[in-house]
C-alpha cells in the first residue's frame, strides 16, 4: 500500500489571489478543508506546499497555497493531484479502494467454469494503469499483457501491434475479489475485453 494518495485534483484558479478550486477524488471534502500541507503531483513531477486557507464552496474546496499568488499560477497546476500521507486520506468504507492503491494491481482471471480456456488456473490479463471517473462507474485503465494466453491477438494488441489499453467498468458484475496486499483485482468475464 502506498503512504501517500492522491485526494483531490486541481481545477483551476478562483478569484485574484491565487486560490485554487480542489475537486475531491473521493466525493468527501471535510477531511481537504482541514488540511495544513499538501504534496501537488504531476506525473513523475511534485512540489510540496503549505496551505494557507481552505473553504468549502459548495462543488469544490477555495485553497490558497503558499507560493501561489495569482490566477496564472494556478493554471500551471490545473489538473495536478493534490496528494497527502494515508492517514489525512477520508477514511475507507467497507468495499471502498483508494485510487492509488489500485494502480499498478495485476487483472487477473480465473477459469471457475472448468472451460480450460487457459492451462493456468488464475491468468493475469494485465495491469491497472489508472481508474477514470466514466459517467454509470469509474473504469479501471488496464494495459494488456503480452503474455496473456487466454485472449486472442486483436483483444490484446493494437493494429500496429502494441499492447492495448482497454477500460473494465468497476462493478460488482464485473470485478470480483480486491487483494490491495497481494495487488491483484479479479475480472469475472472475459468478454467484457473484447
Amino acid at each position: 500500500m502506498k503512504d501517500q494518495l492522491a485526494v483531490g485534483f486541481i481545477r483551476g484558479p478562483h478569484g485574484i489571489t491565487g486560490e485554487c478550486k480542489v475537486e475531491s477524488a473521493s466525493g468527501a471534502y471535510d477531511h481537504i478543508v482541514s488540511l495544513k500541507d499538501v504534496t501537488l503531483r504531476h506525473g513523475e513531477e511534485t512540489e510540496r506546499r503549505r496551505v494557507e486557507s481552505a473553504d468549502w464552496g459548495g462543488t469544490c474546496v477555495f485553497m490558497k497555497l503558499a507560493g501561489i499568488d495569482s490566477p496564472e499560477a494556478v493554471r500551471k497546476y490545473n489538473g495536478w493531484e493534490v496528494v497527502v500521507p494515508r492517514e489525512c486520506a477520508y477514511p475507507l468504507k467497507k468495499g471502498e479502494w483508494y485510487i492509488d492503491d489500485l494502480k499498478d494491481c495485476s487483472l487477473i482471471y480465473e477459469d471457475k467454469n472448468g472451460s480450460a480456456v487457459s492451462a493456468a488456473p488464475v491468468e493475469t490479463i494485465g495491469k491497472i494503469t489508472d481508474v477514470l471517473e466514466g459517467g454509470a462507474a469509474q473504469l479501471l485503465e488496464v494495459r494488456i499483457s503480452e503474455a496473456c494466453s487466454v485472449l486472442a491477438d486483436d483483444v490484446k494488441r493494437t493494429v500496429s501491434g502494441k499492447p492495448k489499453t482497454v477500460y473494465v467498468p468497476f462493478t460488482e458484475e464485473h470485478i470480483g475479489a480486491v487483494d490491495i496486499e497481494g495487488k491483484t483485482v479479479e475480472l469475472m468475464h472475459l468478454w467484457i475485453l473484447e
